[in-house]
């Protein structure tokens, strides 16, 4: 029996990942069919389904690699949550969630993943535990930042986290639809909106977006 070198399989699945990303992001899923993956894969369909067995499981692969993220988002997130000043820790991990969408592909992506989900539960329970994660994380730090002095004790920390969550799903919404919007340049209009809304001596004290 031929002996797999893991190292090789990884690379091998984070290409076809790679060459389906811009297909799926650029076409949609059902519109990409597994011959364009395999010619921008640069493989036979027998070899692409030696590391994926239909093209769905390369869809939700997009989604669950996490090979791409360095440290990984979860590690990330962990050390938020652990961090001694949670304010900084709160803006450091709102960044963290809305740097994707100035990538190219990333907010069509995640349109289309929003759009399968309505009829893939797998995909959607995917995406749910990813999303439930971040805002738990959200919500445990703007609890301790809270608690610490550093935002306003009065606002509901679950309510106000979902508010949070849904100012960076705007950026991904907005950059997908409209040609002209440009998530990195509004990034320290998120910053300002965040100080603005949570600071109770924002309105005294205005901080400048950081760069």
């Amino acid at each position: 029996m031929r002996t797999v070198d893991p190292a090789k399989h990884r690379a091998r699945r984070r290409h076809i990942i790679n060459a389906a990303t811009e297909l799926f992001a650029t076409k949609g899923f059902e519109r990409t069919t597994t011959a364009e993956i395999c010619k921008a894969a640069g493989m036979s369909a027998g070899n692409l389904f030696h590391y994926f067995p239909n093209k769905r499981a390369i869809f939700h692969a997009v989604f669950e690699d996490d090979a791409h993220d360095g440290a990984g988002k979860s590690e990330r997130l962990a050390a938020a949550r652990a961090a001694d000043d949670p304010w900084t820790a709160l803006l450091d991990t709102v960044d963290l969630l809305a740097a994707p969408a100035t990538q190219p592909l990333v907010p069509a992506l995640v349109m289309e993943a929003m759009i399968q989900a309505h009829r893939d539960h797998e995909l959607e329970a995917l995406l749910s535990r990813d999303n439930d994660e971040e805002r738990s994380t959200v919500t445990a730090l703007l609890r301790s930042a809270a608690a610490s002095g550093r935002i306003d004790p009065a606002l509901d920390p679950d309510d106000t986290a979902a508010w949070v969550m849904a100012l960076i799903a705007a950026l991904y919404t907005s950059a997908a639809t409209d040609p002209s919007f440009s998530p990195a340049g509004q990034l320290p209009m998120l910053r300002l909106i965040l100080h603005r809304f949570l600071r109770p001596d924002a309105a005294a004290v205005p901080e400048r977006p950081r760069p």
